[in-house]
Order: structure tokens, then C-alpha cells, then sequence
């Protein structure tokens, strides 16, 4: 049997489970497969276009437990599309006239890996898929196989993606702290930023665990520091329509009544209308590498506070953002318990030559399998029938239909 050698890489955003999950693949071939050599691409398909490499010695395994502890990732992140050759060569990757496609198979059968683990979300597993069709269709002898990390929870078919559930945990935490300011001026606007540029569910489970904190809290009666101070009044997501003029008028009463409005907005929400409005007002809006718009340069969370401060009657508005600060969290129980699942199938399939991406298959009665490289993609929808949407909504007051 040919020696085998294994690489992994980390790509795209942080999720709170880059760490936890290179940990576990490493604990794992350790504990199954002890004489497989081990190394990483540093800052992902950036590392492998530039051989800039990291070997996993013998005390990396023997410590690579700690790696569950820790948020962000121990080999690095990028945003690199291996079929956009133009981005590439601009970003110093490659030469002129390469096909990153073939530099990236060409480095991977120099540097001896036969297995290669991608840890990322939609975009790193279809460079992946794009990846493997290439080594395929050129006669590398090279297995793929891909972990789903994404706080958007937005990968088709995966019923849930890892990092999702602690970056929900870790926005609420940050709310709870930021929340307090609407006791520091009368008429505040706080508008909540939350990720999920094509998905909602981020935005509503965040809303979901952070009123499960709130509701567990015991507070003091007759100071302002309540229930009502610390309540959610909207929430919007890219899956729900919006009308600011019947929006504006429940939250007229709410701002009247209370003295403060809270809102969580997914940062993917209106997002095509705000694009529509910045490009025919004549601006060139920035995109990725993928084409994806460049959410940090909307600002949905300051569009939104701009649309209802004037019309609330607001004396102060402030956005706050959660993102960096929940994705970068380290993995909780929940998403440990995901991961290690993943981890395990990842590596038995790896050496059994099955390539695609762990995950629960939701065209599969949710089983937990390596699924096809084809069937992902990224963009799914949260799924607003989802009972306990239902609930958060209630809870709010807030009355709702689908966008679509």
C-alpha cells in the first residue's frame, strides 16, 4: 500500500470551530492511524498556492487536545477562488498565464499528500469540489474530503453547520452587555448587526438565545433595569419582508411608551434593495473574489438605524456589530459534540477514498454521511416554518410574512 500523507487547510471567515476541528482531526489520525505524516497549508488555499506549509510534529499531536479551547484557527485562514485566475495572479499566487487549479495539484503531489482536508464553508468545498474534478479529470490520485463550518448555518444540503451554534451563543452574550446601554439616554435606538448574508437563521437564533438569558435573569423592581429594558422590539432577515411605514408606526408606540427600541438585523437584510440604491446613485460596489458584495462596506445595520431614527423620534442611535466577536469564539459543547461526530466520519472516509463533506444530509432523512461534492452549495434559506421562529416572533410582537 502507498504511504499515505495528510493536509489540511482552514478558508474563508472564522467560524467557533476552525480550532477544535484541526485538533480533532489530528487526535483522531493519531489515535487510528499514528504513522500517517500529518501537516498543514498555512492561511489555506493561500498556503498551498505558495507551499507556505506547517508539519504537525510529534508534540503538535501530543498537545493538539488544547486546540479545542481556542476560537480562530491554528493554521490560518484566506479568501482564495482557485478558478479566478485573474484574482491570483493579482494577489502574487501565481504567474501570469497559470491555472491555479493545476500550481494547487501540482504542489499537492510534490509535497507527497494523498489525503487533503478542507475545512471551510460553501465557497472552500465547491474550490474544493473544483479542486478534486480537476485532480480527477488529471489523474491525481488525491482524496478530498471537506468539514462544514459556517456561523450563517447556509450550506446545502447540511441541516447544520459547525460554529452556528456557538457563534448563536456568543451574539447573545455580546447583546447582553450592549443591551445595558439603553439605560445611558432616553430615546435610544439600538440596532443589533448579526452575519448571515443570505440567511437569517444566525440573526433569529441569536435573537432566540439571547431572550433564553434574559427570561433566566432576576432583576430588582422598581429600577429601570428590567425585562422591558432589555426586550427585543424587531427583527428582520433577508427570508422576511419588510415595510418600513408599518414597521416605523408599531415601533413609534413602543419608543413612546418605553423610551428605547431594539432591533437585530441579519446583515444580509435588505441587502439587494440597499445595492440597487448605492449603484443607481452612481457608486461601484465593491466585491470578492467570489462576487460576493463586500457586506462591511453596506453597513445594513447603519441603513437600517438611518431609516428609523428620524422616524421613531430617536435622540441617540447606535449599531453594534457581533460578528468578529461571536465567530471567533471558542467551540461550546453543542458544536464539540458536532464536530467530533464530523471529524470521525471525515477521517474514515478520507482513508477510505471517499471525497465530498461530512454533514447531517438533509435530502437523507438528516444522516449523517459524506455527501456528494455536486450537491453543495451555498445560500440556503432558513426556514421560517421552523416552530420556534414562530415563538421568537410572538415573544416580540412583531407580525411577519415570508419575502418570497
Amino acid at each position: 500500500m502507498a504511504k499515505q500523507k495528510v493536509a489540511m487547510l482552514t478558508a474563508g471567515g472564522l467560524a467557533p470551530c476552525l480550532s477544535s476541528a484541526v485538533g480533532g482531526l489530528i487526535e483522531r489520525y493519531t489515535d487510528i492511524a499514528p504513522d500517517i505524516e500529518l501537516m498543514a497549508y498555512r492561511s489555506g488555499y493561500h498556503g498551498l498556492l505558495l507551499a507556505d506549509r506547517i508539519e504537525i510534529t510529534p508534540q503538535m499531536r501530543e498537545k493538539a487536545g488544547l486546540l479545542h479551547r481556542y476560537g480562530g484557527s491554528p493554521i490560518g485562514n484566506s479568501r482564495v477562488k482557485l478558478t479566478n485566475a485573474a484574482d491570483c495572479v493579482k494577489r502574487g499566487l501565481v504567474k501570469e498565464g497559470e491555472n491555479p487549479l493545476r500550481v494547487a495539484a501540482e504542489r499537492l503531489a510534490s509535497d507527497g499528500v494523498t489525503i487533503l482536508h478542507t475545512i471551510g464553508g460553501d465557497d472552500t468545498n465547491t474550490t474544493a469540489a473544483d479542486l478534486a474534478a480537476y485532480l480527477g479529470a488529471n489523474g491525481y490520485d488525491l482524496t478530498v474530503v471537506g468539514l462544514p463550518k459556517t456561523v450563517d448555518n447556509d450550506v446545502v444540503p447540511i441541516r447544520q453547520s459547525l460554529g452556528a451554534w456557538t457563534a448563536a451563543e456568543y451574539g447573545a452574550k455580546f447583546f447582553d452587555n450592549v443591551s445595558n446601554e439603553q439605560s445611558a439616554a432616553p430615546k435610544t435606538l439600538i440596532v443589533h448587526e448579526v452575519m448571515g448574508r443570505h440567511c437569517g437563521w444566525l440573526t433569529a437564533a441569536t435573537a432566540r438565545a439571547y431572550m433564553q438569558t434574559v427570561e433566566k435573569t432576576e432583576f430588582v423592581d422598581g429600577f429601570m433595569m428590567n425585562k422591558d429594558l432589555k426586550t427585543i422590539d424587531g427583527l428582520y432577515l433577508p427570508e422576511t419582508a419588510f415595510d418600513l411605514q408599518a414597521e416605523a408606526e408599531r415601533l413609534r408606540a413602543v419608543m413612546a411608551k418605553t423610551g428605547y427600541v431594539t432591533l437585530f438585523v441579519s446583515e444580509g437584510a435588505c441587502m439587494d434593495a440597499i445595492v440597487a440604491e448605492r449603484e443607481a446613485a452612481g457608486e461601484t460596489v465593491k466585491r470578492d473574489a467570489f462576487g460576493h458584495v463586500k457586506l462591511d462596506t453596506i453597513n445594513v445595520g447603519n441603513w437600517f438605524s438611518k431609516q428609523f431614527a428620524d422616524l421613531l423620534g430617536a435622540q441617540r442611535a447606535m449599531v453594534q456589530k457581533s460578528g468578529y466577536y461571536a465567530r471567533s469564539a471558542p467551540a461550546n459543547i453543542d458544536d464539540l459534540r458536532l464536530i467530533q461526530g464530523m471529524v470521525d466520519l471525515a477521517v474514515q472516509s478520507a482513508l477510505d477514498k471517499v471525497s465530498g463533506v461530512t454533514g447531517h444530509d438533509e435530502d437523507h432523512g438528516g444522516k449523517l454521511r459524506t455527501i456528494e461534492f455536486p450537491r453543495i452549495r451555498g445560500g440556503k434559506h432558513f426556514n421560517t416554518a421552523t416552530p420556534w421562529f414562530g415563538d421568537v416572533m410572538d415573544a416580540i410582537g412583531q407580525s411577519w410574512k415570508a419575502a418570497h
